[in-house]
């Protein structure tokens, strides 16, 4: 893919959330929830985002689409910096950027029919008259597997899959380019979660959508994404096409997170990376690599200098020191090189 592919690029992200000083206590800090994140977003791809809870990924998805306002950093979309916008140059850009949230009944005003809900942002626009806002909204809720009588009805009359249907059709009625989705299908039954991620799928190839696909499950991830990032303490630690983070996860917290999937043939042995510790703390995290007081490979200088994101190849970029073999004071320790070697062995 090359530049003109990119239809969202995010560089050096940050969205710092203060804390107040408890009195006679300690002093204010701040909650690093997104710190320093950078990664390409190319048109008509998914790339999903993978995670522990508390690792920042949802909070990511609503800086930027501005939601939350960003501490430092640049949200670029078709080339244009979204930081650099006031308020009524960035309404222009917001029926572009929509998002698909989580729970979809808290997101659906309960009071308003569907006709309502799908219409609304229609409305908004004050480009169709009413004839024509009903005869798109019976379109767009006909191709995301509703039926006419749904028009009339109110949320709490469908289903939790019907919902989220509901919550799709709304953000296609805005004829987006980019659909930020955050766990879409986690609060779903499994046989519904493939239904609507089936659906997705299928509006993407229709209205050539672009995704980011926020989930902590990644076997859903799996099913629906081109390119994978992993996200740990509010950084990503590994992004990569889907092939190749499946087959060959470099980061050891990636292969921690690929070892947990389950699997239903008992006959295939799988070697289960057991991780100690609790992660630590966003609003004190641990110098250097925040990933090394967990890591069974963690050596001395992961604990002083922060690993960047570097390709190792075909497009798959890992931030550890195992793999980065650079020098320090123009030499590489012994104990770094061997360490380097045992991983990639």
């Amino acid at each position: 893919m090359n530049e003109r592919d990119k239809l969202l690029e995010i560089k050096n992200l940050k969205k710092y959330f203060p804390i107040k000083a408890i009195p006679f206590k300690s002093k204010a800090s701040q909650v690093k929830a997104v710190d320093g994140v950078s990664f390409d977003v190319f048109k008509g791809e998914t790339l999903g985002i993978v995670g522990e809870s508390g690792s920042g990924k949802s909070t990511l998805g609503r800086t930027i689409l501005r939601l939350l306002e960003p501490t430092d950093g640049e949200i670029i979309f078709e080339g244009n910096n979204l930081e650099k916008l006031n308020n009524r140059q960035l309404n222009g850009y917001r029926k572009h950027m929509q998002m698909v949230f989580q729970d979809p009944f808290a997101s659906l005003n309960p009071r308003m029919r569907v006709k309502d809900l799908v219409g609304e942002p229609l409305a908004l626009q004050k480009t169709l008259s009413k004839a024509e806002q009903a005869r798109q909204v019976l379109d767009i809720v006909e191709k995301v597997g509703l039926t006419k009588s749904s028009l009339s009805k109110f949320p709490h009359e469908f289903s939790g899959g019907q919902r989220q249907r509901i919550g799709i059709a709304r953000v296609l009625s805005m004829n987006p380019k980019l659909i930020i989705a955050d766990e879409p299908v986690s609060a779903l039954d499994v046989s519904v979660q493939s239904q609507v991620l089936n659906l997705m799928m299928d509006l993407q190839d229709e209205f050539k959508l672009t995704y980011l696909f926020i989930s902590h499950d990644l076997s859903v991830v799996k099913h629906i994404s081109d390119r994978v990032g992993v996200m740990y303490l509010g950084r990503i630690v590994e992004i990569g096409p889907k092939s190749n983070i499946y087959v060959n996860p470099l980061h050891p917290y990636t292969q921690a997170l690929l070892s947990s999937i389950p699997i239903a043939n008992f006959d295939v042995k799988k070697e289960k990376i057991q991780l100690e510790g609790e992660p630590p703390s966003p609003s004190n995290p641990p110098p250097g690599c925040t990933f090394h007081t967990r890591c069974p490979h963690a050596f001395d200088r992961c604990k002083i200098e922060r690993p960047e994101l570097v390709e190792q190849s075909n497009g798959q970029y890992v931030a550890c020191h195992l793999y980065n073999a650079v020098t320090i004071n123009n030499e590489t320790s012994k104990n770094d090189k061997n360490k380097i070697l045992v991983v990639q062995s």
